[in-house]
């Protein structure tokens, strides 16, 4: 059963404005975004989620319900949780509040009013639910009062035995995801630039896709680099052909935004970089956790902005494949512990036991 409510949010305006589909972006949108931090609280779709609260409430009421789940972001979402309930509630967070931890709130004020929304869905939910153990561990020592909290890590769909097109001419890099304000794009044209100055043989063998959204101004960068027919920006594909860009690339390359907020933050792609079985090069701070995912399965760590750093992790990347060509595919056996169907089941059984517990007066 699925009970649709109008749209109409802020970001579903800004996301129109920009042009469905359109894969090269500049700044021009960066005054709408501060714009609503500062009036739409605790994001750009509160609207929306007033909405969906009156649909739950509706829904509710006509029986049949045993849990309310909300997942975030956007945060907003577990605002549609009914103000009144009779029934268990559990928050699913898969990224931290990012109003509150992801950008720079505006003022005091706003930075107050997100931390207190943030306690408030934190203290009420019956369970919490976090996608990183960095997160959980924040959240036991933020001092808020949670009835229960769960590690529920993000997943991914096995995209099985699919044919790759591996490119014997080139050593073949592949990012796929948005590279829409991530400052390490820039780093990986720098690092390549600097590549091609030490090891000038790599501008005619080494050849770099990234699939995704992207700035106007890493494109520039790149052309000003004398980057072009070097990497290419693929803009927005399908799920199957990012799929496919993955498993036909010699190594992938792994990023996500800096600053302390994302420390938390264990990028949903990565699993899929993983199940792809193939090499993955990330620039990430050394103790983060996704850093930490990254080498157990055997790959590389470099710090973030360390252009030089990475540039030595391409040569030899680039040397080992000139010297013993395609690396063989190496999938993590413990991989199938994070499988959807897997993390579907732990979810619905911890649904049951919510569902099963004497709720305790609120």
């Amino acid at each position: 059963e699925v009970i649709r409510v109008s749209g109409g949010s802020a970001a579903s305006a800004w996301a129109r404005a920009r042009g469905a589909g359109s894969a090269r972006s500049g700044g021009r949108f960066a005054p709408l975004r501060r714009m609503a931090d500062w009036w739409l609280l605790p994001d750009a779709d509160a609207g929306a989620a007033a909405r969906a609260r009156r649909a739950v409430t509706e829904r509710i009421a006509r029986g049949g319900i045993d849990v309310l789940l909300t997942t975030s972001p956007p945060d907003s979402a577990h605002l549609a949780a009914p103000a009144v309930r009779a029934l268990p509630w559990v928050a699913d967070f898969r990224d931290p509040w990012v109003g509150l931890h992801f950008k720079s709130p505006p003022t005091p004020w706003h930075r107050a009013r997100q931390a207190a929304m943030e306690r408030h869905v934190i203290e009420s939910a019956d369970l919490v639910l976090a996608a990183s153990r960095t997160h959980v561990e924040a959240l036991r020592a933020s001092g808020a009062r949670t009835r229960g909290l769960e590690h529920l890590p993000n997943g991914f769909e096995p995209a099985g035995e699919s044919a790759s097109e591996p490119d014997p001419e080139h050593l073949r890099l592949v990012f796929t995801g948005t590279l829409s304000m991530m400052e390490d794009a820039a780093t990986l044209l720098d690092a390549l630039h600097e590549l091609g100055i030490r090891l000038p043989e790599t501008r005619r063998r080494l050849r770099v896709d990234l699939v995704g959204p992207y700035d106007a101004d890493h494109e520039d960068r790149a052309i000003a680099l004398g980057l072009t027919g070097i990497v290419r920006f693929c803009g927005s594909v399908s799920h199957a052909e990012s799929r496919r860009a993955q498993r036909s690339a010699e190594a992938l390359l792994l990023w996500k935004p800096r600053g302390a907020g994302y420390r938390t933050m264990v990028p949903g792609k990565l699993y899929e970089y993983l199940d792809s079985g193939r090499p993955i090069l990330a620039l990430l701070p050394e103790e983060d956790e996704a850093a930490a995912w990254v080498r157990r399965a055997g790959g590389e760590v470099v710090p973030p902005g360390d252009v030089a750093g990475l540039a030595r992790a391409l040569e030899r990347r680039y040397m080992h494949w000139r010297e013993h060509g395609r690396a063989p595919d190496q999938r993590p056996e413990w991989l199938a512990e994070h499988a959807r169907a897997a993390l579907a089941g732990r979810l619905a059984s911890l649904l049951d036991t919510v569902s099963s517990t004497p709720k305790e007066p609120k």
